[in-house]
């Protein structure tokens, strides 16, 4: 079974380049699109098949992911589509990338695969030094431990216990557990269980588990008929375009939002006092929202004065799609974050911190898998090919000509697209309204072009590391075309 994978990949001329750099060569040209309408007649069928055991109100196409190549995703209709979404900005270097091929060629790391671990209890003997050269060695500066999760809501969800355990052992000092603290935690009540709060801003997304979906308030279809905990939420600034034009308005949101959030923490402090804040470098599925790094240079003061922690959420702006591999880089902030939650771009999910939130007893942050050995080990490759292929320049050099593309279309549809933000290849641009957006979206699929839509107006922008200033161009000039449709 093995050699016959093997053969497959040969034939496809990949697993041969396995050690090679990466060549665009291996891609198509450009995007074809075979079917009058997306999805086309066997994605249509593939979905009443999924219907009868799942619900499918989601899906947009069946890939053919044997098919699919560097920054093209094919579907079973044989459609070829540039695609600048990324699986929801989750693929680093595109699809069937020939260094990650190798991975599972070495038989110790095919092992470590099929023998997936409960890495709390029995970690493998590799387990310490994968996290030593891979994980920590992404690690953002200041940050010397790290607790490997699954996804991007499970981390964001353990990272807030893990706030809340640091809030508490600070009010406890060296005092032991009470038995009061024991028993009264069993029946949901203080002491034990306390009446804390994390504090998050409007237009948010930080998952769909029950206590991140407390701080997600970007769609209420997210969190419709589902209990939410009352804590406090915060404006986010709502900045006007061009940023070097509209300097004073913006400076006043900051404030603004700022002093709301000051005020905030003192409201909640009687009733729900608020253990951290958690904020995304740019607001992703609320609308690509930017603020500026004197904001965040400010949340932390805040945050610091109050002795609460700030909890940066970079599960889609972390892994190097902003230039910079983590978002909150281009802040300087005085000093790190106390918590960096990542996943989709990174493969696994997890959080970043230092040894105040580490809980003094066993099993208070765990769960059966606790991360993945298998993802380490693709994650490891793919920082390999981002350092030596110097993937984070690519990523300025062609994000510099699809914003400056994205610009020039503003300028010559204002009537339709205004508000081209963002860094590296991570943009947005606002359309006039939903239908329009949602339009544009789906006349882009049918001209090969795969993107996604944000917030209420915005079509955002996530290609994969490898996306050249040609892909770029290939972009501008299929959305001008659709444009010019309108």
């Amino acid at each position: 079974m093995r050699s016959l994978w093997l053969n497959t990949l040969t034939k496809q001329g990949l697993y041969r380049l396995s050690t090679k750099r990466y060549s665009t060569s291996i891609e198509p040209k450009e995007p074809v699109v075979k079917t009058k309408s997306i999805p086309g007649p066997k994605s249509i069928e593939l979905k009443k098949q999924l219907d009868s055991v799942q619900a499918t109100g989601t899906i947009q196409f069946f890939a053919d992911y044997e098919k699919s190549i560097g920054n093209y995703i094919y579907d079973v209709d044989g459609n070829i589509l540039l695609d600048v979404y990324t699986q929801i900005s989750s693929v680093p270097l595109g699809y069937n990338h020939p260094r990650l091929y190798k991975v599972f060629n070495n038989e110790q790391n095919l092992k470590t695969l099929i023998n997936r671990p409960a890495l709390g209890v029995f970690p493998g003997k590799e387990w310490p030094e994968k996290l030593h050269s891979v994980l920590l060695n992404i690690a953002p500066k200041g940050l010397n431990k790290i607790t490997t999760m699954m996804c991007g809501s499970c981390s964001n969800e353990n990272a807030y216990k893990s706030i809340f355990i640091w809030y508490q052992n600070k009010l406890r000092g060296n005092t032991p557990l009470t038995e009061q603290e024991k028993n009264s935690c069993m029946i949901n009540i203080p002491p034990g269980a306390p009446n804390l709060s994390i504090l998050s801003f409007k237009g948010a997304f930080h998952g769909r588990t029950l206590g991140a979906l407390s701080t997600t308030h970007s769609k209420y279809i997210h969190k419709l008929d589902v209990p939410s905990f009352d804590w406090p939420i915060a404006s986010f600034p709502e900045y006007r375009y061009p940023l070097d034009e509209n300097v004073a308005h913006n400076k006043k949101e900051d404030e603004k939002c700022l002093s709301e959030v000051q005020d905030l923490i003192q409201q909640y402090a009687s009733k729900s006092p608020v253990a951290g804040i958690v904020v995304e470098p740019i607001q992703s599925e609320g609308g690509d929202n930017e603020a500026s790094p004197e904001f965040f240079r400010s949340l932390q003061a805040i945050c610091k004065k109050n002795g609460i922690a700030l909890l940066i959420d970079e599960v889609q702006t972390g892994g190097g799609s902003t230039g910079k591999f983590w978002a909150h880089e281009h802040f300087e902030l005085e000093s790190p974050p106390d918590v960096v939650t990542f996943s989709k771009k990174l493969q696994l999910g997890g959080y970043f911190h230092n040894d105040d939130f580490i809980p003094n007893e066993p099993y208070r942050i765990f769960n059966t898998w606790m991360g993945d050995p298998g993802k380490v080990l693709l994650l490891e490759e793919v920082v390999k090919v981002i350092q030596e292929e110097k993937l984070l320049a690519n990523v300025d050099v062609a994000g510099k000509v699809l914003k400056n593309g994205l610009l020039s279309l503003e300028k010559e549809f204002p009537h339709i697209l205004n508000s081209t933000r963002g860094r590296g290849t991570f943009l947005a641009v606002n359309c006039t309204n939903t239908k329009v957006r949602d339009q544009i979206i789906g006349a882009l699929k049918l001209h090969g072009i795969q993107t996604g839509g944000c917030g209420e107006i915005s079509i955002r922008f996530r290609p994969a590391l490898i996306f050249k200033e040609y892909h770029a161009n290939i972009v501008l000039d299929r959305f001008r075309k659709v444009l010019q449709a309108i």
